[in-house]
């Protein structure tokens, strides 16, 4: 890198990338009294078409830590239940009624709100460090052990040096490659393209998909307009701009006829972001100093939305595995990897469902090929309402549910005390 200048800092624990995984890391361990410096590379969370969905597990933690009427007093829309078209028939997949949980819903939420959130609760900590449009290129190795990290900033290099890194960037991690840490790469046969369009009064309330030969559409009720979501087969996009924007907003009309109005709106393909879809996992999550989380130690699909609600509950479980030991020191190899075995397998098992789902049922419905009949588990879930709550559990709760095991440790900031009272 090429520097204007270089600054360096010390903390506990690193954590690059200040997404739901990243940020609510950061927040539980300087809630538990360690010093914590989160780097993001944005210089805000401002960013379109990022997952929205805060699941009930994610607002049972929220109740937990008392931020749940806090956290619900922001914008948000809330479904019940999950429900798609399949040809001309209307199928509810999920009711999450019955969960045991406070909140018995999904919250759509706009994620850089739900950032924000947790970043100004953090920042109640005096040990906790934010520093946005940081990236984050290189790690510093001392020996055979990972150090500290290298960033860039609009004033130069940025050196971190911590007892602990999280690499919490994203499927597309820069860091897991720096590690040489083994990528095993599963397959997606899909990727999907993102855009807005107006929401009318007198469009559905409820959010929702549609799946005919062919054609795939997920719509997400925003309020004052719709999150759509377009599913292509995987690398169709150039293809499809090849054939030119009319022919696109045809095909949005005729997947979705209330559209047919308003796909004008679509006015260029800057309006159309794509999402390439990458299912994948990390053989191994971590080396000596270095632990992987979320999208960079495990790619979900989009099917379900689980992807955010497997981050968080990667972050739980890492807070609660080492906040004793970051207390101490740097943590072991052993503590590490034993954040790998509590959330490999439910990570490892959602990933089995997704693949399961994309390849016995979109990879079909992308090549066209006609409905015979119902797939047979949407017949179950039509005639059974009672199966509705497996679905429901699987998007809802995860496999397996974390619960905030750090205790709140005040460091010298009497607002921690005086929230922590309600007062």
């Amino acid at each position: 890198m090429d520097a204007k200048s270089t600054e360096s800092l010390t903390a506990r624990c690193c954590i690059v990338g200040g997404g739901p995984a990243g940020m609510m890391l950061g927040f539980l361990l300087a809630r538990a009294g360690i010093d914590v410096c989160v780097l993001e590379k944005h210089a805000d969370f401002f960013r379109d078409f990022r997952g929205d969905t805060i699941h009930p597990s994610t607002l049972e933690l929220f109740h937990e830590l008392g931020m749940l009427e806090a956290f619900l007093a922001l914008p948000h829309k809330e479904a019940v239940r999950l429900a798609g078209w399949v040809g001309d028939e209307k199928i509810i997949v999920a009711d999450l009624s019955h969960l045991p949980t406070r909140c018995k819903f999904i919250a759509f939420m706009p994620q850089w709100d739900f950032l924000d959130f947790v970043a100004c609760e953090a920042r109640r900590y005096e040990n906790f460090g934010l520093r946005m449009n940081v990236e984050a290129v290189d790690l510093v190795f001392e020996d055979d052990r990972v150090a500290g990290v290298l960033a860039k900033t609009p004033e130069g290099v940025l050196e971190v040096r911590a007892d602990l890194v999280v690499a919490a960037d994203g499927r597309h991690s820069a860091l897991r490659g720096r590690a040489e840490l083994e990528v095993i790469d599963l397959g997606a046969p899909m990727d999907v393209l993102w855009l807005k369009l107006a929401r009318r009064q007198s469009d559905p309330e409820q959010s929702f998909g549609r799946f005919e030969p062919g054609r795939v559409m997920v719509l997400i009720d925003r309020g004052d307009y719709w999150q759509c979501g377009f599913v292509i087969r995987k690398g169709g996009f150039e293809e499809m701009k090849s054939s030119g924007l009319d022919a696109f907003r045809s095909e949005i009309a005729e997947r979705a006829p209330i559209f047919a109005d308003r796909v004008g709106e679509i006015a260029d393909w800057e309006q159309v972001r794509l999402l390439t879809v990458a299912v994948d996992r990390l053989k191994r999550w971590q080396r000596d100093g270095l632990l992987c989380i979320g999208d960079s130690a495990h790619a979900m699909s989009p099917i379900g939305g689980v992807g955010i609600n497997l981050a968080i509950q990667d972050a739980v479980a890492t807070a609660n595995l080492l906040a004793e030991p970051l207390r101490r020191g740097a943590p072991t190899l052993a503590e590490l990897d034993a954040v790998q075995k509590r959330r490999e397998p439910p990570a490892r098992l959602t990933q089995a469902v997704q693949l399961f789902i994309q390849n016995r049922i979109i990879t079909g419905v992308l090549a066209g090929r006609p409905f015979k009949a119902l797939p047979l588990p949407l017949r179950l879930l039509r005639d059974f309402p009672i199966l509705r709550r497996v679905p429901a559990r699987f998007i809802g709760l995860g496999l397996r549910p974390e619960h905030v095991r750090t205790a709140l440790v005040t460091v010298g900031n009497e607002r921690c005390a005086r929230d922590e009272t309600g007062q």
